[in-house]
């Protein structure tokens, strides 16, 4: 199946969370054989597990990263491409005094260069980026946006 979308860490991590969102889980069961990662997302989900203390919780992160996600999900790297768009990226937002997150810029980037749609539940991050089409599949505001080119 072709991917098209690529999900940011909100997205992989809301299946685990106490209260998982709806919306979330629908569009997951629905899209997942068409979603993959970024690898700066793998880093986060990775870091974010081993950073917990030892125990049930940790433990069921770490089997739900190796079970479900690592399994379910292509993990695509920040390359040369994803590097160049990112540098300009970010020089035109410094130069307009609205730098972004150094992760929320390569994950984006990996975005623009694989012709994905970012899902989030954090579209505000990545409005600003240039070219980059986004989807919030949060239940509480699902919204598409481009930003122009």
């Amino acid at each position: 199946m072709k991917l098209v979308y690529l999900l940011d860490t909100g997205i992989v991590s809301a299946p685990m969370s106490k209260t998982p969102d709806p919306g979330i889980l629908e569009h997951l069961d629905k899209l997942g054989p068409e979603c993959a990662i970024a690898a700066p997302v793998w880093h986060e989900l990775t870091y974010g597990s081993r950073r917990l203390p030892k125990g049930k919780r940790r433990t069921a992160l770490e089997a739900y990263l190796r079970d479900v996600v690592h399994r379910s999900f292509p993990i695509l790297s920040y390359d040369e491409a994803a590097a160049a768009w990112h540098g300009e990226e970010r020089a035109r937002l410094e130069a307009q005094g609205r730098p972004a997150p150094f992760v929320d810029g390569q994950v984006a980037a990996i975005a623009h260069v694989h012709g994905l749609v970012l899902a989030t539940t954090n579209d505000k991050d990545f409005v600003r980026f240039k070219g980059l089409t986004i989807e919030n599949w949060s239940t509480r505001r699902i919204r598409s946006k481009t930003e122009p080119t």
